[in-house]
């Protein structure tokens, strides 16, 4: 009888005037969708507040890669952004020149084969005019990172040393690789490779006469330089340990620009963030930097702001009251009272404001995920903001406006027509009382209960938010395909809290199962998730999880587990977690029965029923492919329906377009062959 009443109602719209024309089908969310979903990055607003340069990156299907151009965005209502560069080569970190902002520098690895093998140099390009992009810099092996000098006219590049001339070693042919000779306790790093003895170092660098002097020297690596507000002082940091390789106590040092002059060091930091850069307030007393616990917590941390005296060193931190973590961007407001950042808060991530004198924290943005703030002289806030169902725009937060407002809108057309998921937050009771958070994406109107994923967020120190960006295209791609989509923010996830994030040290596979358990229980017990047709699938961390999930219950029909690993023990020395494991797992010999128990999925894969595919990167020094080819080799000894896909040339992180489509179609595939027989 439903079924009749529905045609005949639909018979009626059809035979009205008013409906004669039927509603355009929505556009499935499929590759070419994916395809079509760019990212802004690297936003930096002009001293005078008036404008704001950011990349745009895009996929070029037909060269299978990611390009970025530069964009340029005026703050003026009504405006509209323009096109700064057309090549796509630009590889980040576009800043304003000198106080006035007449030109923006960037770096870019472009011109002829053998100029783009040298890597990323700096350039130059006038906004005011036009005109082309001038070449600053002739580096061997590229520009790593660099700052600008306030008044425009030096930089402080961050350089690798050079690689050994042959003719040295023995005259072997260029032509044929050398030898890795390797002595370092941390002798691998993904998309690095094997490490030599080379490291970063920091050059002085004249934009005039291109002349380059060394700044720093040893057997040690610089970054994140940052100069003072008068030009007369660098902040960087470095790690000198005489066991450098076996600590990541990074320290604070400052020192004034000159070659040769000596480097203080102003602080000892318990852990280093790769992302963070000191920060000189406007009157140049204090330096503000993102600062996380003692060693032992590394893989857990909850980024704070500190405060130093760039004269005597004295710390304090501003954000101990916070119990939430901040991201590693941080800005001064123009008068030096507060200082701009985001904080990651349950499921969101909030542009915030924290004020020197009492520590009170203002939230600026609302819902959604917000990122990477720049601040004007006129105290005008540029900032990237999302949402579940919105790629990040360009924002622009006024002082005293009560709401930012958008200067870009890059995504407008893509999303005409789009059909994308609806989106319910929940909370649950894990196995032993404590409460998890979770997003549940499902299709429009959607008739329950589903075929429903499980879909696992890696780190683990990270969170399934509202954001429409990298791992959310799949989950994008499965909703369009029929499937309800559960991500859930387990124990050892980020914006619930230190003692949440702790939870799981030296105890994978543990609290953080219970709690997927959890949340697939609830999508059932709600006849939202059909339990005879439940699939889970990560990668990274969510890879491994997806091998304990397995190894732990039958309950889920398909399985695929990215760059994860089930024999945590066979990843000692083969991985780049040496000093991870030496700190919170300790070594396997004295601790043998702990690595034993992390390492359950593979030693008890004998009760593995669920059809499983296993994926990975050929040269992933971060979970290397052997933890996935143990897996893969033990469930096809077993019997068990099982495949393995190994991406050529990759690191940890797919990097092709072509091979991100593929691993979303397969995960896709696979779930389709054991869900929807």
């Amino acid at each position: 009888m439903r079924h009749l009443l529905t045609t005949l109602a639909l018979a009626g719209l059809l035979l009205s005037p008013a409906f004669a024309q039927p509603a355009p089908v929505a556009r499935s969310f499929d590759a070419a969708a994916a395809n079509g979903l760019q990212r802004l990055v690297d936003p930096e607003i002009s001293p005078d507040g008036r404008w704001v340069v950011y990349g745009l990156r895009a996929a070029d299907m037909a060269k299978d890669k990611f390009q970025t151009d530069l964009w340029l965005a005026p703050t003026a209502p009504g405006s509209v952004p323009r096109r700064l560069t057309f090549a796509g080569d630009v590889t980040g970190k576009p800043h304003w020149v000198g106080p006035t902002g007449d030109a923006i520098a960037f770096l870019a690895a472009r011109g002829g084969e053998e100029d783009k093998k040298n890597g990323p140099q700096l350039w130059r390009l006038p906004v005011a005019g036009g005109g082309e992009a001038e070449k600053l810099t002739d580096v061997k092996g590229g520009v790593e990172d660099y700052a600008l000098s306030p008044d425009g006219r030096r930089a402080v590049l961050v350089v690798m040393d050079e690689a050994p001339d042959p003719e040295t070693l023995g005259g072997w042919q260029r032509k044929t690789a050398f030898p890795i000779v390797i002595d370092r306790f941390h002798f691998k790093q993904d998309r690095e490779g094997y490490l030599d003895g080379r490291h970063k170092h920091l050059q002085l660098f004249d934009l005039a006469s291109r002349k380059a002097e060394a700044l720093t020297r040893g057997d040690f690596d610089e970054t994140a330089p940052a100069w003072s507000p008068d030009g007369r002082e660098l902040a960087f940091l470095s790690n000198r340990a005489a066991e450098l390789d076996r600590t990541e106590a990074t320290s604070l040092f400052v020192m004034p620009a000159v070659p040769g002059a000596a480097q203080r060091a102003l602080a000892t930091l318990t852990t280093d963030n790769d992302d963070a850069h000191p920060a000189w307030s406007p009157d140049g007393r204090l330096i503000a930097l993102p600062t996380g616990d003692e060693i032992k917590w590394s893989a857990y941390q909850q980024w704070r702001v500190s405060l130093y005296d760039a004269a005597s060193g004295a710390a304090r931190v501003l954000s101990a009251g916070l119990d939430r973590g901040w991201q590693p961007q941080l800005a001064w407001t123009p008068d030096g009272t507060a200082l701009v950042g985001v904080v990651d808060d349950d499921r969101h991530s909030q542009l915030a404001r924290i004020t020197l004198a009492d520590g009170k924290l203002q939230r600026l943005s609302g819902p959604g995920t917000a990122a990477m703030a720049s601040v004007a002289r006129d105290g005008r806030i540029a900032f990237l903001a999302g949402g579940f169902s919105q790629p990040a725009e360009l924002k622009l937060q006024e002082p005293g406006a009560a709401a930012p407002r958008a200067l870009t809108a890059h995504h407008d057309s893509w999303r005409a027509g789009l059909a994308l998921s609806t989106v319910r937050e929940f909370a649950v009771k894990s196995a032993d009382g404590a409460e998890v958070r979770g997003l549940l994406a499902l299709p429009p109107e959607a008739r329950l209960p589903l075929p429903t994923v499980l879909f696992v967020h890696g780190g683990p120190n990270g969170q399934d938010a509202h954001e429409l960006a990298g791992r959310s295209v799949l989950r994008e791609r499965l909703v369009a395909a029929g499937y309800a989509v559960l991500q859930v923010n387990y124990r050892g996830s980020s914006g619930r809290g230190q003692a949440f994030q702790r939870a799981i040290h030296a105890d994978w596979g543990h609290l953080e199962v219970q709690d997927l358990h959890a949340a697939v229980d609830w999508a059932v017990k709600q006849g939202i998730a059909d339990p005879a047709r439940l699939g889970v699938g990560g990668w990274s961390y969510g890879g491994l999880l997806t091998d304990y999930l397995i190894a732990s219950d039958n309950r889920f029909k398909a399985a695929v587990s990215g760059a994860g690993s089930g024999n945590q023990l066979s990843m000692f020395g083969a991985d780049q977690y040496a000093v991870q494991y030496e700190r919170e797992m300790g070594l396997p010999w004295a601790q043998r029965e702990r690595w034993l128990k992390v390492s359950y999925p593979f030693f008890k894969a004998d009760r593995i029923k669920t059809p499983t595919l296993f994926l990975g990167g050929e040269k992933d020094f971060n979970v290397p492919i052997a933890g996935g080819e143990q897996m893969y080799l033990a469930l096809k000894m077993l019997g068990v329906p099982t495949q393995l896909v190994i991406y050529p040339g990759q690191f940890h992180g797919l990097s092709l377009p072509s091979y991100q489509r593929d691993w979303e179609a397969r995960f896709i595939a696979w779930m389709d062959r054991y869900l929807k027989p």
